[in-house]
């Protein structure tokens, strides 16, 4: 008994950095790969994540995402995120390590989908070079 393995016939490639694409074709191969943690398309161009160090990103984070989530519980209307998507416009999707957004009246909205569109209130990026 013989078995036929269909394969498709364009697979989708997996994301890269450097790659060009635009916001359709990101989502859709970054879909198609559930083990990346973190990747962003900024001016069409992707970018994957680096290992993060403990002193140098770990720390800040945590201080940034403790300050945010203090704020939040004292300020009605607003919402906190951590490491959300946000889809900016056709050619910017980042995953900012923090943002915080107002849930009435602010300049971003959750999509039926469930990602951030538009540009939240505050994004906060931690940045270590070495």
């Amino acid at each position: 008994m013989s078995q036929t393995i269909l394969k498709p016939k364009n697979p989708i490639p997996p994301l890269e950095s450097g790659d060009l694409l635009t916001r359709q074709e990101f989502e859709q191969r970054y879909a198609q790969m559930p083990d990346v943690k973190k990747a962003e398309l900024i001016e069409g161009v992707v970018y994957m994540a680096s290992p993060l160090r403990m002193t140098q990103h770990a720390n800040p984070h945590a201080r940034i995402m403790t300050w945010l989530g203090t704020y939040w519980s004292a300020t009605p209307g607003v919402e906190v995120g951590d490491n959300a998507t946000v889809r900016l416009d056709a050619d910017n999707e980042p995953q900012p390590d923090a943002l915080l957004r107002l849930t009435v009246d602010g300049q971003s909205r959750i999509s039926e989908d469930g990602y951030v569109e538009g540009a939240p209130e505050l994004i906060v990026e931690i940045a270590a070079s070495t």
